[in-house]
C-alpha cells in the first residue's frame, strides 16, 4: 500500500470506529433495556448462538474463569442461563440459554442491528456501493 493509500485507510478507519462506537453505540441502549453490564448481554447473545462450556465462553468473551463464572452466575440468577455437567467430563459445566436467556438475547441483537439515521439516509446507490465494500472487507482473510 503506497503511503497515500495508507493514510486514506487510516481516515476511513478512524472514520468507521467513530461511527460505529462513538456517534451510534447501541451498547448503552442494551445494558438499559436488559438491566445489566454489556459482558452479560455478550454472553447471553454467545448462548443464544448454542451452549458452551464455560472454557469456550471465557475464550469467546476474552475473559479469564473467573470472571466467565461471576458473569454465570449473575445469568443464571436471573433465570437467564442454565449449568449443567458436561456428559463427557464431569469437571466441566455446559452452559446454556433458558427461553427468558433467548428473549433477552433476541432484544440485544434487535437493538444492536438497528441502522441508525444516517445510514438509513443514504442514496440507495451508496448504500448499495458502501454494502458490496464492507461485504468484500468481511471476506477478506487477515493478512
Amino acid at each position: 500500500m503506497s503511503k497515500p493509500d495508507a493514510v486514506t485507510a487510516t481516515r476511513v478507519w478512524n472514520g468507521m470506529r467513530t461511527l460505529v462506537l462513538d456517534l451510534h453505540d447501541r451498547r448503552n441502549e442494551v445494558c438499559e433495556a436488559l438491566g445489566m453490564s454489556f459482558i452479560r448481554a455478550k454472553a447471553l447473545r454467545r448462548l443464544a448462538l448454542g451452549p458452551r462450556t464455560m472454557r469456550e465462553l471465557a475464550a469467546e468473551l476474552a475473559t479469564d474463569a473467573p470472571y466467565t463464572t461471576l458473569v454465570v452466575d449473575d445469568l443464571e440468577k436471573r433465570g437467564l442461563v442454565e449449568r449443567t455437567v458436561h456428559p463427557g467430563d464431569r469437571r466441566a459445566k455446559i452452559v446454556t440459554a433458558t427461553p427468558a436467556g433467548l428473549a433477552a438475547a433476541e432484544l440485544a441483537e434487535r437493538i444492536l442491528s438497528e441502522p441508525p439515521a444516517p445510514l438509513l439516509g443514504l442514496a440507495s446507490t451508496d448504500l448499495d456501493t458502501l454494502d458490496r465494500i464492507v461485504t468484500a472487507l468481511l471476506a477478506t482473510p487477515d493478512a
